[in-house]
């Protein structure tokens, strides 16, 4: 595997230890849905959470992690968000977060952890509402 997947990997690790650190169950990682992956999927009592996380082991030009995830990014998590949820038949709130880890590597553990919760909220229409005419594809690691 390639060293930026295992960097990714960790991120993800921590991401998870903070989030169960919080209250929270870790219901999957890694879902996919064709080529867009969600990388950790939670809950509480009341929420169902999608949470895109990033991991660098260095800022270039003052730009943290979590501002890597742009529009595109956003807009395939709402469409995986969205089937997982009518698959799933979840009735719980959907909430996006994002998750920016920076990552030391001589010590091997995360130096800082940027965590937003209700990042972003989804600005397209929903699948129900005809938003995507092609086939799901479901697939599990």
């Amino acid at each position: 595997m390639a060293l930026h997947n295992d960097i990714g990997h960790l991120g993800e690790d921590a991401t998870c230890e903070y989030l169960t650190g919080n209250g929270y169950k870790i219901v999957e990682r890694n879902w996919r849905l064709g080529n867009i992956e969600i990388d950790v999927i939670a809950e509480n009592k009341q929420d169902l959470v999608l949470v895109e996380v990033k991991t660098r082991t260095t800022t270039f030009a003052d730009v943290n992690p979590e501002q890597y995830v742009d529009e595109h990014k956003r807009r395939f998590m709402t469409i995986a968000g969205n089937a997982y949820v009518k698959h799933h038949n979840i009735s719980k709130n959907l909430r996006f977060d994002i998750c920016g880890v920076l990552w030391n590597k001589q010590t091997n553990r995360a130096d800082e952890i940027h965590y937003y919760e209700n990042a972003f909220t989804p600005s397209l229409r929903s699948v129900n509402s005809g938003s995507y005419n092609g086939e799901w594809k479901w697939h599990r690691k």
